[in-house]
C-alpha cells in the first residue's frame, strides 16, 4: 500500500477523485488517467509503456507528448510530488494513499479470517459499501479491464466470505446485506446466491429460501440457458417440493 505523508488521496473506488489536505484537485483528463494507472501499477511502469497504455491509438510521437503533458500536469498536487521518475521509471509517490489498495488488503484480511467486523456497525457498513464500489466505473480503457477484474474477484470473495462469518456469529442482517451486495456485483454468480440461501435457512426463513432458489433459477435460464448446480439443489432437499 502506498504511504500516507503529505494527505494526498487518490480515489478509484466508484469514480476518480484525488484530493490533498481535504481539498478535492481538478485535474485535465490525462492527467487522471496517468495517476490511476500509476496507482493500479505498483512497481511503476516505464515511460514508453505508460503512454502506449494510455495511447494505444496514438503514435509513438504524439503518445510520448500526450505522456510529457499530463506528467507535467499532474505530478504535483497542491505542495506534494505525487509520481515520482527515476530515469525512463515513473511512479506514485509515497505521500499518496489509494483508496483500492487500503480496501484491497481489508479484502485479503477478511477472506483470511483475520479481520472482525462482527460488533462494529459502522466499520461493517463501510467496508460493504466500498466492496460494492466499481473500480473507476464509466472507463473504457483497455490496459484497466484486467485490474477491474481482479478487484471484481476480490471484492465478491470477500462479500462472500463476510456474509459466512456474519452468519456463523448469528448477525442475520449484516449478513443477508453483505451476500445481496456480492450478488449484485454478479447476478449470475451462483456462490453468492447460495450464501444468501444458507442465511436465510439458517434464520429459520426456509420459504424465503427457497423463493429465492426459484428467482436464481429463472435469471440463470434467462441469462445463459443454464440450471443451478447440484451444491445448490442440494439446500432445498427437505424444503418444499420445488
Amino acid at each position: 500500500m502506498h504511504q500516507v505523508g503529505s494527505g494526498t488521496h487518490l480515489t478509484l473506488l466508484g469514480g476518480f477523485g484525488v484530493s490533498c489536505a481535504g481539498q478535492r484537485s481538478q485535474l485535465p483528463l490525462g492527467a487522471k488517467r496517468l495517476l490511476a494507472l500509476l496507482a493500479l501499477r505498483a512497481a511503476g511502469i516505464s515511460r514508453g509503456a505508460a503512454a502506449e497504455e494510455l495511447w494505444p491509438a496514438s503514435r509513438r510521437g504524439r503518445a510520448a507528448a500526450n505522456l510529457r503533458s499530463a506528467l507535467s500536469q499532474g505530478k504535483i498536487i497542491g505542495q506534494g510530488r505525487v509520481i515520482e521518475e527515476f530515469g525512463t521509471h515513473l511512479c506514485l509517490g509515497r505521500c499518496v494513499q489509494v483508496d483500492a489498495d487500503m480496501f484491497s488488503g481489508e479484502a485479503h484480511a477478511i477472506i483470511a479470517g483475520s479481520a472482525n467486523y462482527r460488533d462494529d456497525g459502522q466499520a461493517l457498513a463501510r467496508i460493504t459499501n466500498m466492496l460494492s464500489r466499481d473500480l473507476l466505473p464509466d472507463w473504457y480503457d483497455e490496459w484497466l479491464l484486467a485490474d477491474r477484474e481482479r478487484w471484481n474477484e476480490l471484492r465478491l470473495h470477500a462479500l462472500e466470505a463476510l456474509a459466512r462469518q456474519l452468519m456463523e456469529a448469528g448477525k442475520w442482517l449484516s449478513a443477508l446485506q453483505a451476500a445481496l451486495a456480492a450478488a449484485a456485483i454478479e447476478p449470475i454468480r451462483e456462490s453468492a446466491h447460495r450464501v444468501i440461501m444458507e442465511i436465510h435457512i439458517a434464520e429459520g426463513n426456509c420459504g424465503c429460501a427457497l423463493k429465492h432458489y426459484q428467482q436464481y433459477r429463472r435469471l440463470l435460464r434467462q441469462e445463459v440457458g443454464a440450471t443451478p448446480s447440484w451444491r445448490m439443489d442440494e439446500l432445498i432437499d427437505g424444503l418444499q417440493s420445488v
